[in-house]
C-alpha cells in the first residue's frame, strides 16, 4: 500500500507563475535569455576594463600637470613674496597699487592684518597635491618657521581681507571677470604667508589650466552615453539574431507538446541551422512513426472492441432467463458498465479519456455495491455512508473507487482488522470519501513519488509482480478532471489512509 508523512494534496494545479518568475526564466532559462546575459556582461566587461585604463591614463597625465603647475606657481609666488619683503612696508602699498592697475603679475595681492579664512575644494585628491606641492616649494625659499596657508578654493564666496571682502566685490580690472562670472568659474590658488608680525600676504591665482581637475571627472553623461547606446544596440542586435536563430526551435517546442493530441500533425518545416534542421527532420521522422503506431493500435482494439460486443450480446439474453430480478439487475448493471467500456475503447486510444456526460451519482449506493461484491469475495471492509451525492462522470468516478478499494484490500488488509470505508460532507460543498487500511503503510523516503505513474514500491512489488504502478496516478487524474482533490497520509494510529474530496451534485 502507499501512504504520505503528514500529507499530500495532488489538488488542481498551481496557478501561473508571477511576472518575475517569468523574467528570471526568461533571463537564465531560455537561450535567447542566455545569449543576451552573455553578450551583456562581455560588453560590459570589456568597457570596464578600457574604462579603467582609459581613466588611469588621464589619471597620470593630470598629475604630471599638476606636478608641474605647482612647480610654475610655486616658483611665481615666491619671487612676490620675496620682492615684497625686500621693499620698505611703506612702499609696499604703493607697489601693490602699481600691479593692480598697470599689470606685471598673475598674482592679485592683498597685504591684510590677519589670516583670511579659505575653504578648499573637497573631494580633490589632486587639489590636495598641488596644495602640498606649492607648500613644500614656498617653505623650503622662505624663511624657516614662516607660517604659510595654501590652499586651492572656489572663486565663487572667496574672502580676500579679513574683513570679509569678496573677490567677487573687487573692480573687473584687478580680476578677469569671465573668471567669477562665467557659468564654469575657474579655482583660485590662495597662498597666505606671514611676512612680518601681524602683516600677512595674500597671493591668489588661477593655474596655467584652470580646468585640469575636470579632466578626472571621467564618467560622465557625456561620456557614458555613447557606451550605453552602444551596448544598448549590441543588445537589440543579439536578440534579434538569437531570435531568428531559435524561431525554429521554438516551432519544434510547440510541435513536440502537442505530440498525441493530434492524430495526423503536419510535418514542420525544415528551417534554420544545419543543428537546427537535422533535429527537425529527426522529429519529422518520429512523429511519422509514432503516427503510423498510432494508427495500428486503433485498428487492433477496434477489432477487440468489435470482438467482444457478441458474447456481451449472449451474456445479456441469458440473464434474462434469471428468476431472481436482483440478481438479474446486478447483471444487468454489471453488462452496462463492459458495455460501456467496449463502445469507447477507441476513444481510449486516441485522448487516453474516457468521454462521459456528467451526471449526478449517488456515492453511496456505489460503495455498498463494491463493498458487497468484496465481502462476497472474503474481504473484510466496513462502510460507514450517508446518502450523499456527487456530480461527475460515473464510470469514471467508480473506476477511481474500485483502484483505491482494490489497492486498500491488496496491500493493506489485516486479519485482525478490517479496511474502513467512510462518507462524509466535506468542506465548501464537498463530498469527502476516506478508504483506510491497516497494512505497512508507506515508508516516509517513499512519499515524494506517492501518486505518479509506473511507481511501485518494495511492499507491492513483492505482493505481485504483474503490477504497473498505475492505480494511484489514474485516481489522482480522475479526481483532479472533476476539479478535486487527494490526500494521503500515514494514519496516526496505524495503517494508511486515502481522503477523496469530490464536487457535490
Amino acid at each position: 500500500m502507499l501512504s504520505e508523512p503528514a500529507e499530500a494534496d495532488l489538488g488542481p494545479p498551481l496557478p501561473q507563475r508571477p511576472w518575475r518568475q517569468r523574467a528570471s526564466s526568461f533571463l537564465f532559462d531560455s537561450l535567447q535569455g542566455r545569449f543576451v546575459l552573455a553578450m551583456l556582461g562581455g560588453l560590459a566587461l570589456v568597457q570596464l576594463a578600457v574604462n579603467a585604463v582609459w581613466y588611469s591614463q588621464i589619471e597620470q597625465r593630470v598629475r604630471r600637470q599638476t606636478e608641474l603647475a605647482a612647480h610654475h606657481v610655486a616658483s611665481g609666488a615666491t619671487g612676490a613674496v620675496r620682492a615684497l619683503r625686500e621693499l620698505p612696508a611703506a612702499y609696499r602699498s604703493l607697489l601693490i597699487e602699481q600691479l593692480r592697475t598697470m599689470g606685471g603679475t598673475r598674482f592679485l595681492v592683498f597685504v591684510n592684518s590677519a589670516e583670511v579664512p579659505v575653504t578648499p575644494l573637497t573631494g580633490q585628491p589632486m587639489a590636495r597635491l598641488l596644495e602640498h606641492q606649492v607648500s613644500a616649494e614656498l617653505g623650503a625659499q622662505l624663511p624657516r618657521g614662516t607660517p604659510l596657508r595654501v590652499a586651492l578654493a572656489s572663486p565663487l564666496g572667496l574672502a580676500v581681507s579679513p574683513s570679509g571682502a569678496l573677490l567677487s566685490d573687487l573692480p573687473d580690472s584687478w580680476v578677469e571677470p569671465s573668471l567669477i562670472a562665467a557659468e564654469r568659474p575657474a579655482p583660485f590658488l590662495v597662498i597666505q604667508a606671514e611676512t612680518e608680525p601681524g602683516q600677512w600676504l595674500y597671493l591668489s591665482s588661477t593655474l596655467p589650466d584652470p580646468y585640469f581637475l575636470e579632466q578626472l571627472e571621467f564618467f560622465t553623461w557625456q561620456r557614458l552615453t555613447p557606451q550605453l547606446l552602444a551596448l544598448g544596440l549590441a543588445v537589440l542586435l543579439t536578440l534579434i539574431a538569437v531570435r531568428a536563430i531559435t524561431r525554429p526551435l521554438a516551432g519544434l517546442s510547440q510541435a513536440a507538446a502537442r505530440v498525441g493530441r493530434r492524430v495526423a500533425p503536419k510535418p514542420l518545416k525544415v528551417s534554420g541551422t544545419q543543428e537546427v534542421r537535422q533535429a527537425i527532420e529527426a522529429f519529422n521522422d518520429m512523429q511519422e512513426r509514432i503516427r503510423r503506431y498510432i494508427g495500428d493500435r486503433e485498428r487492433l482494439f477496434a477489432s477487440i472492441s468489435h470482438d467482444l460486443r457478441t458474447p456481451i450480446t449472449r451474456l445479456r439474453l441469458r440473464s434474462e432467463l434469471l428468476d431472481d430480478t436482483a440478481v438479474q439487475d446486478e447483471f444487468h448493471e454489471d453488462l452496462d458498465e463492459l458495455d460501456m467500456m467496449v463502445k469507447t475503447a477507441l476513444q481510449i486510444v486516441k485522448d487516453t479519456d474516457i468521454h462521459e456526460n456528467r451526471a449526478p451519482l449517488r456515492i453511496d449506493l456505489v460503495l455498498q455495491k463494491m463493498v458487497r461484491d468484496a465481502r462476497l469475495g472474503g474481504h473484510k471492509v466496513e462502510l460507514d455512508s450517508q446518502p450523499l451525492t456527487a456530480f461527475g462522470k460515473p464510470l469514471a468516478l467508480k473506476r477511481a473507487l474500485g483502484n483505491l478499494l482494490d489497492n486498500a484490500m491488496f496491500y493493506g488488509e489485516s486479519q485482525q482488522q478490517p479496511v474502513q470505508v467512510a462518507i462524509a460532507p466535506g468542506e465548501a460543498g464537498m463530498v469527502s470519501v476516506t478508504v483506510r487500511d491497516h497494512g505497512p503503510g508507506v515508508p516516509e523516503a517513499a512519499l515524494a513519488r506517492l501518486g505518479q505513474p509506473y511507481t511501485r514500491l518494495d511492499h507491492g512489488a513483492a505482493m505481485r509482480k504483474e503490477g504497473l504502478g498505475l492505480g494511484l496516478s489514474i485516481v489522482r487524474e480522475i479526481v483532479a478532471d472533476h476539479g478535486g482533490s487527494v490526500r494521503f497520509r500515514n494514519h496516526p494510529e496505524g495503517g494508511f489512509e486515502v481522503r477523496l474530496a469530490l464536487p457535490a451534485g
